[in-house]
């Protein structure tokens, strides 16, 4: 059976499908207007799929792969037909996203190993941040799981009300203390407390400041050593929660937060706004770092675990 045969979860593959309809309509509206006229894909085809890909916020060096591939294929093949492409562009792309998410999660799991798991999550200021880590702990918490949050983020008050607000929505307990306070002061109460609760999970806010990359590196390194104190090989991850609907600009927070922490996962927010859709694609690629969760619309249930073929699935169906 075809991987693209497979059968999803009906309820969360409608919310994939609504959710990428905005990526999907844009995406195939350039697409047509490629091979208007043509009937074999040639160098003029290629060329206008080049511009469509980069256009879809796949990103360049990426887009020059896919193409790259395909000009493979067509040199094998003399009269391929631009009806195929369609065809050749699913299996390319689900190719690149199979290259970097081996064995990915399929479900809201934890390693049976460590517990507490501890996931520190980052990111800039208004990407989704607060809200996502809310919408896990929800998850998290429907499959049983006992979840900790860690308003770490004391920057910002807004940051703290915010997490505070989620909590008290998914009745998880937090630990938070007055705005300004010490982030790694935060980090250590809090797996101090869930620790002492058995919990199976702690979800840590951490401030979304870019300005100085420096300052940010020092924080979150130290937030890490703290928490290391507690448990020693803590975080276990470190999300990176990313804007889907700011195209590009979801590149170059990516590349800043690499560089200033170790990255492990990525969660792309807000995919039901945008027709930039194809940024999953090009940062899972560029970055070699699996998108692990993606946010296809306001719900709690809406934020899914990403999954490679349903994600083509739905691309391309």
């Amino acid at each position: 059976m075809s991987i693209f045969k497979k059968i999803f979860s009906s309820e969360k593959k409608e919310s994939l499908d609504k959710g990428l309809e905005k990526t999907k309509t844009s995406f195939f509206t350039k697409l047509g207007k490629a091979v208007a006229g043509k009937s074999r894909v040639d160098d003029d085809v290629l060329d206008n799929l080049e511009e469509v890909l980069v256009t879809s916020d796949v990103g360049v060096d990426t887009t020059l792969k896919i193409i790259e591939r395909i000009e493979q294929r067509v040199a094998a093949d003399k009269y391929m037909g631009t009806d195929e492409l369609n065809k050749i562009l699913r299996e390319e792309i689900a190719g690149l996203l199979s290259e970097t998410h081996r064995g990915e999660a399929t479900d809201f799991e934890l390693p049976e190993d460590k517990r507490p798991y501890v996931i520190m999550v980052v990111g800039v200021n208004g990407v989704g941040k607060t809200t996502t880590i809310g919408k896990l702990a929800h998850q998290f918490k429907a499959k049983g799981f006992s979840v900790v949050l860690g308003a770490a983020d004391t920057f910002r008050a807004a940051a703290i009300d915010q997490l505070q607000v989620w909590a008290d929505r998914v009745d998880v307990p937090i630990v938070k203390q007055k705005m300004g306070s010490d982030p790694a002061s935060v980090a250590f109460d809090t797996l101090s407390a869930a620790t002492a609760k058995n919990a199976d999970v702690v979800l840590i806010d951490t401030a979304g400041r870019l300005h100085n990359k420096v300052n940010l590196m020092n924080e979150l390194s130290k937030v890490k050593r703290v928490m290391q104190k507690v448990i020693p090989d803590a975080p276990h991850e470190v999300l990176l929660v990313l804007d889907g609907s700011t195209g590009q600009n979801a590149f170059e927070q990516a590349r800043q937060f690499t560089k200033a922490t170790e990255v492990s996962s990525l969660a792309v927010t807000k995919l039901d706004g945008t027709a930039k859709g194809g940024v999953v694609i090009g940062i899972s690629d560029q970055f070699q770092i699996p998108v692990k969760y993606i946010g296809v619309g306001e719900r709690v249930e809406d934020l899914q675990v990403f999954n490679k073929f349903e994600f083509v699935d739905s691309f391309f169906s």
